[in-house]
Formats: structure tokens, C-alpha cells, sequence
């Protein structure tokens, strides 16, 4: 006879249970708001833009941590080697030389994030802060001539470095911390005009929340009768831009004080380093429409006519 197949059971994977532990444990979140509040504080100016990565399109600091890591792993494999010393000591100087815009740039874009995902980033800084501390006593022990001491504290700075790099991970592509949080909605959106409500439901200045395919739309009118219409959840991470500050034709986000051109979306001020998708617009019978730009679909006088709105996709306003 033979035996019936027994069902697998799967277990929780024991690290995501750890990490996402962490991530709910509130026992460091007084320390989180002192050093958040002291890091927004610092004198930056445009400089924290930078270090943020607007000007990249994305956040530095992933970038930044190549040259530590890169000098770091390198050092450890020349340790293995005899005669390499010295080759092996340059490195683990320049990794710590390469550690500090590393650790600014990380660190300005920690105190903008949500409250679970600073929980497990705090973590991150103190084992990236142990593996920079046991390579600077490594570099002493290495230049006093203690070569062995120097290789031991080097390969302990490497697992620090490891397990940093695990909660990086973690905190990037678990917790989506640096993603762009708006990347979805032209994969979303189908293409055409949709209809989003009478222009007089749109109060001029005033942030107004439509929906369309599901997917949440910002929509301004000016003054002067033009109206601007862009992706509303944040692409920093998905604040209700609706709920922000519209003026001198931008937008600020109240989550986290990025601020959106409303014309095309551009993001004239971090932390988030991608514009919002934005829409074209126009006005017909009394009704505001939008749709995606280059979607393909020709815009011809008989579609104004009707209005150009597919059949079930009227966006519809909310407060």
C-alpha cells in the first residue's frame, strides 16, 4: 500500500518574526522622537535636499554605502593574503572616510520615516555605528603593528556590516522605505479621459480628492480657471497630499513637508526624491476631466463632445 502524502505544514519563517517583532516593539520610540527632532533641526538648508537625493531621483544613501562596504570587503579579502597589509590597512581607512556621508545621508532620511520603519532603521544605525567603531580600533590596531588583533576587529566590523545590511534590506524591500510610492499609478490608470466632477465642486486654491480606477487624484483650480490634477497619495510614502498646503502653484504634503509643482508634478522639495505622476485636464459641458498624458488615445472633438468619459469610470469627489 502505499503511503498517503502527508501535507506540509510551513512554518513563520524565524527572521521575518524577529524583524517584524521588531518593528511593533515601542520600547525605543521615545529615543526615536528626540534624535528625529534634533536631526529635522539641523542646519542643513538645501544641503539635507541633497543628501536626501532629489537631485538623483532617488535616495543617496543606497549608493553612498558602496564605497565603505566595497573598501571593507575588499580589506577583508587582502587579509587573507599574506604581505597584503598594507593594501588591507588603506582600505579600512577609506571605508571609514567613505562611512560619514554614508551615515548623514542614511540618517536625514531616517527621521522621515514612519514609526515602524525608524523602529527597525534605529537598529540598522547601531550595528552600521558598532562595525565603524571596531574598524576604527581595527585601523589603530593595524598602524601599532598589531596586524592580527587589527584582522580579528576587521572581520567583526564585516558582521556588524551584515547584519545592517540585513535590516537595510528589510526596511527597503519588506517596508518599502525609499521606495516611490506613486510609481503604480500609470500602470493603473486606464487610458482615456475620465470625468472627476462640475467645476464649480472645485473651490478655487483648495485641494480637492477625486478617485479614478481607484486610484486617488489631486485636482486644483486656479483663479484663472486652469486646473491641475496629480497622483494624491505622496510618493515619499503615500501621504493624503489633499490634506496639504496648495500655494504659489505647488502643493506640500502634511506628512512629511514635500512639496509637488502642481503643473507637472515635479518635486521642488524633499524628502521625496520623485515627482508626482500628473494629468492632463480640461473642461467640458461644465465638467472637469483628466487623463493620463500620451496615453495614446486621440483627443478629437467628438470625444469632448461626449464627454469623453468611459462608461464606469467616473472618478466622483471627496472631502
Amino acid at each position: 500500500m502505499s503511503k498517503k502524502p502527508g501535507r506540509r505544514l510551513l512554518g513563520q519563517n524565524r527572521m521575518l518574526w524577529l524583524l517584524d517583532a521588531l518593528e511593533r516593539d515601542p520600547g525605543r520610540d521615545q529615543l526615536i522622537d528626540m534624535l528625529g527632532a534634533r536631526v529635522r533641526a539641523l542646519p542643513l538648508g538645501r544641503v539635507r535636499d541633497v543628501l536626501h537625493g532629489t537631485w538623483l531621483g532617488h535616495p543617496v544613501h543606497p549608493m553612498a554605502i558602496h564605497l565603505p562596504l566595497g573598501s571593507w570587503m575588499s580589506a577583508a579579502v587582502l587579509d587573507v593574503k599574506p604581505g597584503r597589509s598594507r593594501q588591507a590597512d588603506l582600505l579600512v581607512a577609506l571605508g571609514l572616510a567613505g562611512a560619514a556621508p554614508a551615515a548623514l545621508s542614511g540618517l536625514v532620511d531616517w527621521a522621515e520615516l514612519r514609526r515602524e520603519q525608524q523602529r527597525v532603521g534605529l537598529v540598522h544605525a547601531w550595528a552600521n555605528t558598532a562595525a565603524v567603531g571596531l574598524y576604527g580600533a581595527s585601523l589603530v590596531m593595524r598602524l601599532s603593528g598589531k596586524g592580527a588583533k587589527g584582522r580579528v576587529l576587521g572581520y567583526l566590523g564585516l558582521t556588524a556590516v551584515g547584519v545592517g545590511g540585513l535590516l537595510g534590506g528589510h526596511l527597503a524591500y519588506r517596508q518599502a522605505a525609499g521606495a516611490n510610492h506613486a510609481e503604480e499609478v500609470p500602470h493603473v490608470v486606464r487610458d482615456g479621459w475620465h470625468r472627476v466632477g462640475g467645476v464649480d465642486g472645485f473651490p478655487v486654491g483648495e485641494a480637492v480628492r477625486c478617485v479614478v480606477d481607484d486610484v486617488p487624484v489631486l485636482v486644483v483650480r486656479e483663479s484663472g480657471g486652469e486646473v491641475h490634477a496629480l497622483a494624491e497619495r505622496c510618493s515619499h510614502l503615500a501621504g493624503p497630499l489633499s490634506e496639504g498646503t496648495v500655494a504659489d502653484g505647488c502643493v506640500q504634503c502634511p506628512w512629511h513637508g514635500s512639496v509637488f509643482r502642481l503643473s507637472d508634478g515635479w518635486n521642488v522639495e524633499g524628502p521625496a526624491t520623485a515627482p508626482q505622476p500628473a494629468f492632463d485636464t480640461r473642461v467640458v459641458d461644465g465638467h472637469v476631466e483628466v487623463r493620463l498624458p500620451g496615453d495614446g488615445v486621440p483627443d478629437t472633438v467628438e470625444g469632448a463632445a461626449t464627454a469623453g468619459a468611459t462608461p464606469g469610470t467616473d472618478g466622483g469627489r471627496t472631502s
